[in-house]
C-alpha cells in the first residue's frame, strides 16, 4: 500500500475531531496513535526485548522515614491529582464511582476531599466526559470554602477494524468515542492549562491515584523522597500476587530503560511469562508522583507526550456483541516511567492499594476491616486476624450496587475475625452479624433466606 492509500480515513478523523471541539495537541496525539495501527503495530512488548528487576534493586518504603520532615515541609509545593473517570459500571453503577458510599456514611468524594484538607494539598479530579459534570455538581454541595479543581480528560473517536475508518453508530453516537486510557492524563493536565497556572503559583510535585483506591493519599516519606532527590518521575510499586497476575508489571527494556506492560501489551502467546509473578515480580500501584516544571520541560521540548499505545479490540456498543468490532486507542499513565530519564520506583507495602472494582471490595473496606485514619486514609483495622480475606458474592445476587446494598440494608457483617467469605445463593443480612474463620454460606433456595440480628457464624452455613 502507498502511503496515501495506508492513511485515506486520517482526514475524516481529523474532521470528526474538530467538530467536537478537541484541541489541535489532542488531534496530533491521535493522529499519532492511528498511523502506529494502520501500520500493523499493536503496542505489544516482547518476552526477548525484556528484563526482569530483582526486588533488591528497587528503593523500599520502610527505609524512607528520614525524608518525612522534608515531606512535611513540601506540602505548600504540592497537588493532590485524582482520577476519576469511572462510572463504575462492573458495579451496576449509572453514575461516578467516586459518588459511591465508601465507608462510615461518606463517598469517595468526601473521603478524598477530607484526605487533602488532613495534609493542606490542594486537590484536582481529572474527570471523564461520563463524570465531569455530575462530579462538579457534587462537590459544589458540599460547601467547601476551597473546592477541588477539576479537568476533563479528553476522548478518541473508535476505529472500525474492518478498514480502519471511523466507527458511525447514528442511534447512539455517543458510543463512537472511548477515553484514551489515564495516559491522557499528561496532555489534558497541560491542555486545561493548570499545569501552567500551579507552576506559577509554586507549585511543583504533583501525587496521581485513583478515585477508588482510599488505601493511597498523601505520604509524607514519599513526598520527602520525591522532593529531596528531585526526581522528574516516582511509581509506586507492589509485590505480584496471584490476584495481580493480569495487572500491568515493571520492567526493563534491554535498551535500559523501565517500562509498564500492561496485558494488553503482551502476545498471547506469551501470557504465561506475563502471568510468573516469579518473574516480573513487581506491579503497578497506579499511584504516581510527577514532577511539575520536568513534565512541563518534557512536553515544551517533544510537543507531545507519545506513549506506549494500547490497542483494545471491542465492540461498538459494549453492550451488544453483535456490534461492529472496533480498535479503541489508549494508553497507560504509568507507561510514561519510560520518557523521564532518571524516573524511580518504590516498592511500597499492600496498604497503599485498596482499589474497589467489585461489590466483593466494597464489602470488605465497609466493614470493621478496615478504619479511617486520623487523616482519612484507609488503613487495616489491627484488630484483624489475617492481613488478607477473600470473599466471593454470588454475582446473581450481589454484582450490581443496588442488589448489593438491599441485601445489608441492616449494615456489613464485622470481618475483623474472618479470613474468607463465599456466599451462594440469595442472603439477607440483618444487622450486628459476626463472621469468624473460614465462612461459607449457601441458600439452596430460589427464595431469599435471611441471617438473622446477631448471629455469629463460622465455618458451612446451609440455608
Amino acid at each position: 500500500m502507498t502511503e496515501t492509500v495506508d492513511f485515506q480515513y486520517l482526514s475524516a478523523f481529523k474532521e470528526k475531531m474538530t467538530r467536537e471541539g478537541l484541541a489541535p495537541k489532542v488531534i496530533e496525539t491521535f493522529s499519532y496513535y492511528y498511523k502506529k495501527a494502520v501500520l500493523g503495530e499493536t503496542g505489544v512488548f516482547y518476552e526477548k526485548d525484556l528484563e526482569t528487576i530483582a526486588l533488591e534493586d528497587v528503593t523500599d518504603y520502610e527505609t524512607l522515614g528520614p525524608y518525612t520532615k522534608a515531606g512535611v515541609t513540601a506540602h505548600k509545593k504540592t497537588v493532590a491529582i485524582i482520577l476519576n473517570g469511572g462510572l463504575g459500571t462492573s458495579m451496576g453503577l449509572l453514575g461516578p464511582k467516586s459518588l459511591l458510599i465508601a465507608k462510615n456514611g461518606k463517598t469517595f468524594l468526601e473521603i478524598i476531599i477530607r484526605q487533602a484538607r488532613a495534609h493542606s494539598v490542594q486537590l484536582a479530579f481529572m474527570n471523564s466526559f461520563n463524570t465531569h459534570k455530575a462530579t462538579i455538581e457534587a462537590a459544589s454541595k458540599l460547601g467547601l470554602n476551597h473546592p477541588p479543581m477539576h479537568f476533563l480528560q479528553h476522548k478518541y473517536p473508535k476505529i472500525l477494524i474492518k478498514d480502519l475508518s471511523p466507527a458511525c453508530w447514528p442511534e447512539n453516537p455517543h458510543l463512537e468515542w472511548n477515553p484514551p486510557g489515564h495516559g491522557d492524563l499528561y496532555m489534558a493536565f497541560s491542555e486545561s492549562g493548570l499545569l501552567d497556572d500551579l507552576i506559577q503559583q509554586g507549585i511543583r510535585y504533583a501525587f496521581v491515584s485513583n478515585c477508588d483506591n482510599l488505601g493511597a493519599g498523601m505520604d509524607e516519606s514519599l513526598l520527602g523522597y520525591f522532593a529531596s532527590h528531585e526526581l522528574p518521575f516516582m511509581m509506586e510499586v507492589s509485590t505480584r500476587t496471584p490476584a495481580d497476575m493480569k495487572g500491568g508489571h515493571l520492567a526493563r527494556h534491554k535498551e535500559g530503560y523501565l517500562l509498564l506492560r500492561e496485558s494488553a501489551q503482551c502476545h498471547k502467546k506469551e501470557m504465561e511469562a506475563f502471568s510468573n509473578i516469579a518473574s516480573y515480580s513487581l506491579f503497578n500501584t497506579n499511584n504516581l508522583w510527577l514532577n511539575l516544571p520536568a513534565l512541563k520541560e518534557n512536553i515544551n521540548t517533544h510537543g507531545l507526550i507519545k506513549l506506549p499505545m494500547i490497542l483494545n479490540v471491542k465492540t461498538l456498543d459494549p453492550r451488544d456483541h453483535n456490534s461492529p468490532p472496533v480498535y479503541q486507542i489508549e494508553s497507560a499513565m504509568g507507561s510514561a516511567i519510560s520518557l523521564f530519564k532518571g524516573a524511580a520506583v518504590v516498592k511500597v507495602p499492600r496498604t497503599r492499594f485498596f482499589p474497589v472494582k467489585k461489590c466483593n471490595d466494597l464489602l470488605a473496606i465497609r466493614s470493621d476491616r478496615y478504619l479511617l485514619s486520623e487523616d482519612q486514609k484507609l488503613v487495616l483495622n489491627p484488630r484483624c486476624i489475617s492481613d488478607e480475606i477473600k470473599i466471593h458474592l454470588d454475582p446473581d445476587f450481589y454484582e450490581t450496587i443496588e442488589g448489593f446494598d438491599d441485601r445489608f440494608k441492616g449494615g456489613v457483617p464485622s470481618l475483623v475475625d474472618c479470613t474468607s467469605l463465599s456466599i451462594r445463593g440469595d442472603v439477607l443480612f440483618e444487622k450486628d452479624v459476626t463472621l469468624k474463620g473460614q465462612v461459607n454460606i449457601v441458600n439452596r433456595h430460589s427464595d431469599q433466606k435471611v441471617v438473622k440480628a446477631g448471629s455469629v457464624i463460622s465455618g458451612e452455613l446451609i440455608l
